[in-house]
């Protein structure tokens, strides 16, 4: 009887497909995470490999600890239910450096800054939401921040009117020396951080406020900081 000619149908790899030796399959790990751009999961490696998910995850063991020797600088963590590369924070000003090296200088006002940093620490967040911190309109300061494209529109928002949301891009990230946002520091200490990536050079001196930077209507300043202390 004449084979059939193979028409593509053939079953996806199974859980009983042989198994790869741990150095091999920690290799093979590393090489998944490194090449994707999203944290991966351990269910995405385990098709992709193929394996048992324990064994991938004893694999993922092994690779986070071989990286948290502080002769590495970067390491393996797991983050949003998955796992990703990063750079450790004792290396962030070399980083931040190199990034700056690379890049046209930015220049951002403080009022600018406040705003970016709302949006950093609130996204997805609307521009009522970030008036209601301010205490100021935003509608100036975030058509700056999207022309130098520090942050994106990220949908609407199921209320009211459907008002856009707002988030930070990978050029925020790669800026401010970020390996994603989990990575900021504290409200108080993002100024520094700024000062840092940009310079002093790079923070423009307060203006006087344009129309959009002024106190919106029957709204109460709330004060010049981008939240509570």
């Amino acid at each position: 009887m004449p084979e059939r000619p193979d028409d593509g149908s053939a079953a996806e790899p199974t859980a009983e497909a042989p198994a790869i030796p741990g150095p091999e399959l920690a290799a093979a790990i590393e090489a998944i995470i490194y090449a994707a751009e999203e944290p991966v999961s351990v269910a995405q490696i385990a098709r992709a490999v193929p394996a048992e998910r324990d064994a991938v995850r004893r694999a993922l063991g092994d690779l986070v600890a071989a990286y948290e020797g502080d002769e590495r600088g970067i390491g393996v963590r797991e983050i949003a239910g998955g796992y990703k590369f990063y750079t450790k924070p004792q290396h962030h000003d070399a980083v931040r450096r190199f990034i700056k090296a690379l890049q046209p200088p930015l220049r951002l006002s403080m009022p600018a800054l406040e705003t970016l940093a709302v949006i950093a620490y609130k996204q997805p967040v609307t521009v009522p939401e970030i008036q209601e911190i301010r205490g100021v309109q935003a509608a100036g300061v975030i058509n700056t921040l999207l022309e130098r494209g520090m942050i994106t529109t990220a949908g609407r928002k199921e209320a009211l009117g459907r008002p856009i949301l707002y988030r930070t891009t990978k050029d925020f990230l790669m800026r401010f020396g970020l390996a994603g946002v989990e990575d900021l520091p504290s409200l108080k200490e993002f100024e520094a951080l700024a000062r840092a990536a940009l310079g002093d050079d790079g923070i423009l001196p307060d203006e006087e406020p344009q129309a959009e930077d002024k106190p919106a209507a029957n709204e109460p300043v709330i004060g010049d900081g981008v939240g509570p202390e």
